[in-house]
């Protein structure tokens, strides 16, 4: 099982920064002798985003889980007082599972509308009810007069909400991983590491 785990500095300053840098290399190095694989996803000077992957894959991140301190004195300034530098890791989700469209996941069935249109409207089964079977989405399309263009009215409609679902799912994946930079807590460390 892939586990994703996420090493910020939060709003940290520049020490910070440096210190999910050498978390990082710490947390790969004891991940291999854990026989857990590690790759990293993501990386900016902020942030780092590690994929665990393994049996203890799992066991691993928890025990990385929380607040992180890295106790050094500061590279960049050399009579800073402070010496402990604190991170956040947490697990996030890096990839969305994406519900692609293929038009055998669709039953269309015929149906009746009623409404302005006269007897053809009435008596006539153009309307389209079109369910997407992975996702459960129900479409109901009566706009035409043919059965053939309210179908492809309703197959167009379900490949254009799963595409924004889509899209509305990643932006909240976004966000979470955002949110992780603000949660962070000084003091109370659940690992303290040094150079």
């Amino acid at each position: 099982m892939t586990v994703y785990l996420m090493l910020s500095a939060g709003r940290g300053p520049r020490e910070c920064e440096w210190a999910v840098a050498e978390l990082a290399k710490r947390l790969e190095r004891d991940a291999a002798g854990n026989g857990v694989r590690t790759n990293r996803r993501e990386s900016t000077p902020r942030s780092i985003v590690i994929a665990l992957d393994g049996a203890e894959a799992v066991a691993f991140a928890g025990s990385w889980t929380g607040t992180l301190c890295w106790q050094a004195n500061s590279p960049y300034r050399p009579n800073h007082g402070r010496k402990n530098w604190y991170v956040i890791a947490q697990p996030c989700t890096l990839d969305a599972p994406r519900t692609e469209f293929r038009e055998s996941d669709v039953d269309l069935v015929p149906c009746r509308t009623g409404g302005p249109g006269g007897q053809r409207r009435n008596k006539v089964s153009t309307a389209v009810r079109a369910t997407h079977r992975p996702t459960g989405l129900v479409v109901v399309v009566d706009t035409e007069r043919h059965f053939g263009l309210n179908r492809g009215l309703a197959l167009r409609q379900i490949r254009e909400r799963l595409e924004r679902d889509a899209a509305v799912q990643e932006q909240s994946q976004v966000k979470a991983r955002w949110q992780i930079h603000d949660e962070i807590i000084r003091g109370d460390p659940i690992r303290t590491e040094r150079p």
